[in-house]
């Protein structure tokens, strides 16, 4: 297939090499020309993904024209808060049987939407046309063929399939679901559990603490997921207690990076200035607040991460807080 993915971070870049290997015709979009010329001089991303080699069969690009015209799968690696902005311009171009693939994992802040509306809504495509893919899998592990698997999602079981048929091969197994928005919500809602598990980390309280705010962590994203029509049983598979464990306990993680910087007292601004790469969980973290409030859902460890983020709430305090609300059974939702 003719495929193109946009964003060349190292998500986007890892995902580039799978498809050229998996034998399909690949071309990479940056919005970036300085980073574009530098991907094509050293055929390496070294900002993001230092020491893997990019094929020089894959077309590296700043054009979105180029990028969007002709191609069978268009795979959306930029982060979600800019993703309508991308969609808004390659709208000018015509698209015939083109599916689109979100591999972004976060929920858009005005609209509270996740990225298979967002694309939906500028593009006007047919849901069947729409697709995501989630899972725990680090772009530093994948881009090495370390053993990872995922989860191919969208409405359409003709679409998905094609999705995993795509993406998968001997080290990278991709399994496929019918649960769009359950797989889209755990890959968000995730990110914002793993900051909250990452100042667990900073704070220097201990494992058990952090297995506790991953497990309770889980029942806030099935109870909202829930609520929003996604099915329960998709949140004990890979796109949500799966990249959970991965995003609360790797040190690829910049969720998990950002909470454990807050946890040892520094503060949100400074943090993310000295960060190369996008932390979704932070901006993710004001969506989902707003959207659990929207909906009335319980989600404390999710306000909690929101008023040490945006409210400079003391970490510690915080986390005794959420000990001391009331009692209720755990199976409760």
């Amino acid at each position: 297939m003719k495929v193109t993915v946009l964003g060349g971070g190292s998500w986007g870049t890892a995902l580039a090499i799978i498809l050229f290997n998996n034998g399909h015709e690949v071309t990479l979009w940056e919005y970036n020309k300085q980073y574009v010329k530098e991907l094509k001089k050293f055929a390496e991303n070294k900002v993001f993904l230092p020491g893997v080699s990019i094929p020089k069969e894959i077309e590296i690009t700043n054009s979105l024209k180029e990028a969007s015209l002709n191609k069978h799968l268009i795979v959306i690696a930029v982060p979600t808060q800019f993703i309508r902005g991308v969609l808004v311009q390659m709208k000018k171009f015509p698209f015939k049987n083109t599916t689109f693939v979100s591999v972004s994992k976060g929920i858009e802040k005005e609209t509270l939407l996740t990225v298979n509306h967002i694309i939906s809504e500028v593009l006007e495509v047919d849901d069947d046309s729409i697709g995501v893919l989630s899972g725990p899998s680090h772009a530093e592990e994948v881009s090495r063929k370390i053993p990872t698997a995922v989860v191919a999602a969208s409405t359409s079981i003709e679409t998905a399939e094609e999705i995993q048929a795509a993406f998968a091969n001997s080290y990278f197994r991709v399994y496929s679901s019918t649960d769009i928005i359950g797989v889209e919500l755990g890959g968000a809602l995730k990110n914002v559990i793993a900051v909250g598990a990452g100042i667990i980390d900073g704070a220097k309280f201990g494992d058990n603490t952090k297995a506790a705010i991953m497990t309770r962590g889980i029942a806030e994203i099935s109870r909202l997921g829930i609520h929003l029509g996604a099915r329960p049983e998709t949140f004990s598979g890979l796109s949500g207690m799966g990249d959970l464990i991965v995003t609360c306990m790797s040190r690829h993680s910049r969720n998990r990076y950002v909470g454990e910087q807050i946890g040892m007292g520094k503060k949100l601004p400074e943090v993310l200035k000295s960060m190369k790469m996008v932390a979704e969980g932070v901006e993710t973290c004001k969506s989902v607040h707003q959207l659990a409030a929207k909906h009335q859902i319980d989600v404390p460890i999710v306000n909690a991460v929101y008023n040490i983020l945006f409210n400079e709430k003391d970490p510690i305090k915080v986390t005794y807080d959420l000990m001391s609300r009331g009692m209720k059974s755990e199976l409760e939702y």
